[in-house]
């Protein structure tokens, strides 16, 4: 077993009026960890504790092996920490912010450069470098702060929130870039969105925590395994338009004795019965004269662990989205 990046012991951060982090206990291994949780569960508060930016109202905690209630400066020489809203100052080049953020964070000034350069052609912005930050557009600018977190070359880094604000294929090409960040580099990533189809692409291992408890910690393949339902979706019959496809279809497969529930006029789940139930399945769509556009075999979705932690929003978009895998659904 590799040695935890991070390790919390009953870490708990109370407000007057609220309960942060309630007695939170959890490890991170090394890989691409992503941090789940609706908004208020207790992301944002608990990276700043571990940064040693904010202290604990009690547990305990360790990043990279150092205390964060003593070590907070040590800690943040190691990690990279890219936060969630726009901080970047718009007169000021890509190059000059992040050689100036590499020199923060003890690199000599021939290094700071070199290092600077290499980062920013690895985010894809190098011959963008000397252009003004005000001129960027919020995917150039989430690409900046990425590479100001890697340019000292940390053991670990700390992704707030990267893709806001990103259209799908910007958020594509920077879940590309969190991936090679361990890939390429060896860095071992604790990643927050709200977006859970992302992580569920992206991430080795998942940390789910819901009004400051840890809901659960697993690998992401144990989430989103197999469950024991088909989806499966018909087409119009081709001459006969009078036929209605689905309920012609879950009429047949309920006289064959199989639990079927109607989603739409074209989609439904049939609950597996065993492997002639595929059979089932495509020879009574054959005998309809039915096209049969899907027949697979529905994922476990991160977003339904929020059915009973009383975010009823992401339960009923899971519910009603039997596609699995890999849509975004927020757990806010």
């Amino acid at each position: 077993m590799s040695t935890a990046v991070i390790k919390t012991d009953g870490l708990t951060k109370r407000f007057p009026r609220v309960t942060a982090l309630d007695q939170l206990t959890v490890e991170v291994q090394p890989g691409v960890v992503g941090l789940v949780g609706s908004n208020g569960a207790g992301k944002s508060t608990l990276i700043k504790i571990l940064l040693g930016l904010a202290p604990a109202t009690s547990g305990r905690g360790e990043v990279l092996g150092l205390d964060i209630a003593t070590r907070g400066s040590d800690i943040r020489e190691l990690v990279g920490y890219m936060p969630e809203h726009d901080c970047l100052p718009p007169d000021v080049s890509a190059t000059e912010f992040v050689v100036h953020m590499a020199r923060m964070a003890g690199l000599p000034a021939t290094a700071a450069r070199e290092r600077t350069a290499d980062t920013l052609r690895h985010v894809g912005l190098y011959e963008e470098r000397y252009r003004p930050m005000g001129g960027y557009s919020t995917g150039m600018k989430q690409r900046v702060k990425l590479a100001q977190a890697l340019v000292h070359d940390p053991k670990l880094v700390l992704l707030d929130e990267p893709t806001n604000g990103l259209d799908p294929a910007g958020r594509d090409e920077m879940l590309g870039l969190i991936r090679r960040v361990h890939s390429d580099f060896g860095i071992s990533v604790l990643v927050t969105t709200h977006l859970l189809g992302e992580l569920e692409r992206t991430c080795d291992h998942l940390v789910v925590i819901d009004g400051g408890k840890l809901l659960r910690s697993s690998s992401t393949a144990s989430f989103t395994e197999a469950t024991a339902v088909l989806a499966v979706e018909v087409t119009d019959h081709p001459r006969d338009q009078a036929l209605e496809p689905g309920p012609a279809v879950r009429e047949r497969l309920a006289a064959e004795g199989l639990s079927v529930q109607s989603e739409g006029s074209h989609l439904l789940l049939v609950r597996l019965a065993g492997e002639d139930t595929y059979d089932t399945i495509r020879d009574t769509v054959a005998e309809l004269g039915l096209g049969l556009v899907r027949l697979e075999q529905r994922r476990h979705r991160v977003a339904e662990l929020f059915t009973d932690a009383g975010d009823t929003d992401a339960g009923d978009t899971a519910a009603q989205n039997p596609r699995g895998g890999t849509d975004d659904v927020a757990a806010s």
